[in-house]
């Protein structure tokens, strides 16, 4: 197949930039602990400095592949999939949801928001970041808002955030790996004082799996 033909499937969303595809646990947010086959989308211009993959940021660094393919795939491993990145939305998912809907699959999907929401989800956790903010629209449809939290500051930005999520959006606060040790007793001690707030932990790594 011609790049030109391979770029018109890309752009329509019938491939996508597979980085890598895995069965493993749920590790962070509301469905912690939860079996599901995650499906991890290349390409990403959010730049967050502290990402722990970096390597998915380069699209043209992983092969596009057919969305028949991948969820044909998803289907053998679990019953929910969760889409994430890089940042998925930067391609259509709408032809992705609608084969894993007619798979009977649950739609997960992780995302900064920075692009117009594509896709029929059943659960969509909107992780927002400082450097490139969530389109509105995106706000009201998020079922979950995990904030991550690398300095004081990050609490200021969580709380606008808050604000533009529907009521009954659950939150979370998340510490960033590398300084967890430092600013996790800040969340405890936040989340005590707002208790709307809840404390999301990367337990997948705390448990040495993928």
């Amino acid at each position: 197949m011609l790049k030109s033909e391979i770029q018109k499937f890309v752009d329509a969303g019938q491939m996508l930039p597979l980085m890598e595809a895995f069965y493993t646990i749920q590790g962070e947010g509301y469905h912690k602990g939860t079996a599901a086959y995650f499906i991890r989308v290349g390409g990403c211009d959010v730049g967050c400095h502290w990402c722990d993959v970096k390597e998915s940021w380069d699209a043209q660094l992983h092969p596009p592949t057919s969305i028949d393919t991948i969820a044909s795939q998803a289907a053998e491993f679990s019953d929910t999939i969760v889409v994430t990145g890089g940042e998925p939305l930067m391609w259509d998912m709408a032809p992705l949801t609608y084969l894993l809907k007619q798979h009977q699959l649950k739609t997960h999907i992780e995302t900064s928001g920075a692009y117009n929401l594509t896709g029929d989800w059943d659960w969509i956790c909107l992780s927002p970041k400082k450097r490139k903010l969530p389109i509105e629209h995106v706000y009201s449809k998020a079922n979950e808002l995990k904030v991550i939290i690398y300095n004081k500051d990050d609490f200021r930005f969580a709380e606008q955030q808050a604000e533009k999520v529907g009521q009954d959006c659950v939150l979370y606060l998340q510490p960033e790996w590398s300084v967890r040790e430092k600013v996790t007793p800040f969340i405890v001690d936040y989340v005590m004082k707002n208790p709307k707030w809840k404390i999301s932990l990367q337990t997948h790594k705390y448990l040495n799996i993928p």
